[in-house]
């Protein structure tokens, strides 16, 4: 049986890099959209850059990107595709920020905030963000909205694909002192199993509001969905806009 400690989940890019754009490769358009409207004519920086999916589409808007990953193969996965190589990127820890000079829109999607496991480490990525922005610049979240309905005894398991020869399902474990939700997805083949841990530290809104207050900066905006659609009690996405404080 494997042995995981803190290693492998942080690994978790070099592990899924391989099948990360099988798996996650749509994106919404309109997601490409309200980016490059809040860039403005500026460059962008986006942590957890991963593949590209979001950075190459917004660069063929023309926005100007770089980005930060931690996982070199997922970096190497991004500079082979067309377009790729033109995009700046630092092999790092997206909470540092270990960039130089300053941007118009800085940006973290699909839940990889989360991905620093404690509150001391969120914090300190929205201050060093802080220091990057513009004086007009904006910092945007994209994150879900913790969901505890979906745990049972603090646990949950929901298929995620299944066909012929192929099943994938998604294992959970909350942790609420902590924040913390341990994941396991799950892939089947007539060929074996193959896993892929994950770990990942929620916040709730009023948690990142303060966060944001603690490095100066303040919520300009909060949309359920892309689209910029109210965010009500039902909404299961998050999509959070801050700035310097004026």
């Amino acid at each position: 049986m494997a042995l995981y400690n803190d290693s492998t989940y942080d690994d978790y890019g070099e592990r899924i890099a391989d099948i990360y754009d099988d798996w996650y490769h749509s994106y919404d358009p309109a997601a490409i959209d309200l980016l490059a409207e809040l860039a403005q004519e500026g460059p962008a920086l986006e942590l957890g850059i991963g593949t590209g999916r979001i950075a190459l589409p917004l660069q063929d808007k023309g926005v100007m990107v770089r980005g930060i990953d931690a996982s070199e193969k997922m970096l190497d996965q991004l500079q082979a595709k067309p377009g790729g190589y033109r995009i700046p990127v630092t092999l790092g820890d997206f909470a540092d920020v270990p960039v130089e000079g300053e941007y118009s829109l800085i940006y973290i999607v699909f839940n990889t905030f989360f991905a620093l496991l404690s509150q001391e480490e969120q914090v300190r990525c929205f201050q060093n963000v802080a220091k990057h922005l513009t004086s007009t610049g904006h910092f945007l979240l994209e994150t879900f909205m913790p969901d505890m309905t979906r745990f049972q005894r603090g646990q949950n398991i929901s298929l995620v694909a299944m066909d012929d020869g192929y099943l994938r399902i998604d294992v959970a474990k909350h942790d609420p002192v902590n924040q913390i939700i341990y994941s396991q997805h799950v892939a089947w083949t007539e060929a074996g199993a193959r896993f892929y841990p994950v770990r990942l530290r929620y916040a709730w809104p009023s948690e990142l509001d303060l966060m944001a207050r603690l490095a100066g900066l303040q919520l300009v905006a909060r949309w359920g969905d892309w689209d910029k659609s109210p965010f009500t009690a039902t909404s299961s996405k998050l999509i959070s806009v801050y700035r310097h404080e004026s």
